[in-house]
C-alpha cells in the first residue's frame, strides 16, 4: 500500500535463526526499571549484554541503525511478527525484545509520570477523532511538539491493526516537503510564531516552548520541523504564516508513504527526519468489541541521554 512514486519503507525482517535465537533470551531479560524518565542504567547495560550475547543481532541492528540515520533515511519498520506470535504480543518477553531493539537506538524515556514506559494507544469511539486514539485521519505531526527537547524518536509497536482494514500509517519526509517550498514560505516557516497545545505534567523534555518556530534553524537537514498540521485549525495564527504552514502541509501529503502496520510490527521515527500520522480507520468501529480494536504500544527516545541532558 505505499504511495506510487514515493520511497518504500525500510521493513527490517528478522531471519529464522536470529528469531529462534531471540525467543531463546526473551526469558532471560530482565524486568525494566526507571530512573527518572529514562531506563535506568542497569537494564540498559543488561539488554545490550543479551543482544551482543547473539552474534546474528549485529548485522540487524546496523541495519537499523542505518535506516533511520543513514542518507534518505528516517525511519524503520521491525517486523517482530514471528516473536510476537511465539510469545504473545502481551507477554513481558516479547516487550523486553522489542525494548532490547529500541535500547540498541537510543536510551529509552516516557515523559509521562502517570504512564508506564510503554503507553497503550487504543481506539475510543467518543474521543476527537483526529486525536491518536480517535477513529479519524490523524493529520501529519511530530510528537511533543511544543517541548524545548521533544523525543529524538518516536516508535510504535502494533499490537492489533484496525481488524476492518483502516488505519494505514502515513509517514513524510520533513526536510524534503520543505526544500519544495518557495524561499519566502521557509522564512516564514522560521519566524517563532507557532504555537499549539498544552503543556503539563510531563518531564525529561524541557520547557514549553511557546511560540516556537517550525524550522527551527539548528541544522538544515537533521533540525527538528516543529509541524503538528492540528495547529491550523485549533491555534490562533496569523494569516501569512497560517498560509505557510498550510503549503508545508501539503507537501507532507505529496510526499507521503503509508502501509498498514501488522501484528508485532515495529515502527521507528527519526523525528529530526521525518513526520508521522495516520489515515481514519474504517467505519463500523462501535460494532467492534474493545478487546479487539486497534491497539498500539507507544514508546519514545532519546539520543545522547546518558551525558545528563535529558534528565
Amino acid at each position: 500500500m505505499i504511495q506510487p512514486g514515493s520511497k518504500s519503507p525500510a521493513f527490517i525482517t528478522l531471519s529464522k535463526p536470529l528469531e529462534a535465537a531471540l525467543i531463546e533470551i526473551g526469558g532471560a531479560l530482565p524486568a525494566w526499571d526507571i530512573s527518572g524518565s529514562l531506563l535506568a542504567d542497569a537494564t540498559l547495560k543488561r539488554y545490550q549484554a543479551q543482544m551482543e550475547s547473539v552474534p546474528l543481532v549485529k548485522e540487524t541492528t546496523a541495519t537499523l541503525r542505518h535506516a533511520l540515520t543513514g542518507e534518505g533515511g528516517g525511519y524503520a519498520v521491525l517486523r517482530l511478527g514471528n516473536l510476537a506470535e511465539a510469545l504473545g504480543t502481551g507477554d513481558d518477553r516479547f516487550l523486553r525484545l522489542a525494548l532490547a531493539f529500541a535500547a540498541e537506538v537510543a536510551v529509552p524515556f516516557s515523559p509521562f509520570p502517570r504512564w508506564p514506559l510503554w503507553k497503550d494507544i487504543g481506539v475510543k469511539v467518543d474521543k476527537d477523532p483526529g486525536k491518536s486514539s480517535g477513529i479519524g485521519y490523524n493529520a501529519f505531526h511530530m510528537d511533543l511538539v511544543n517541548a524545548t527537547r521533544p523525543p529524538d524518536y518516536s516508535t510504535l509497536l502494533c499490537v492489533r491493526p484496525d481488524p476492518l482494514g483502516g488505519g494505514l500509517s502515513i509517514l513524510s519526509d520533513a526536510h524534503a516537503a520543505v526544500a519544495r517550498l518557495p524561499e519566502d514560505c521557509r522564512a516564514l516557516l522560521a519566524e517563532s510564531a507557532y504555537h499549539y497545545g498544552t503543556f503539563f505534567d510531563l518531564f525529561g523534555v524541557g520547557e514549553e516552548y511557546k511560540p516556537f518556530p517550525i524550522l527551527d534553524g539548528s541544522d538544515p537537514d537533521g533540525g527538528f520541523v516543529r509541524f503538528t498540521a492540528k495547529m491550523l485549525v485549533r491555534s490562533e495564527l496569523g494569516q501569512a504564516h497560517a498560509e505557510a504552514a498550510r503549503e508545508l502541509s501539503e507537501e507532507l501529503v505529496r510526499g507521503q508513504v503509508s502501509f498498514m502496520l501488522r501484528p508485532g510490527d515495529y515502527l521507528i521515527v527519526n523525528q529530526r527526519r521525518f513526520l508521522h500520522g495516520r489515515e481514519a480507520l474504517r467505519s463500523g468501529q462501535e460494532s467492534v468489541p474493545v478487546g479487539d480494536r486497534r491497539l498500539l504500544l507507544q514508546l519514545f527516545l532519546r539520543s545522547g541521554a546518558r551525558d545528563g541532558s535529558a534528565a
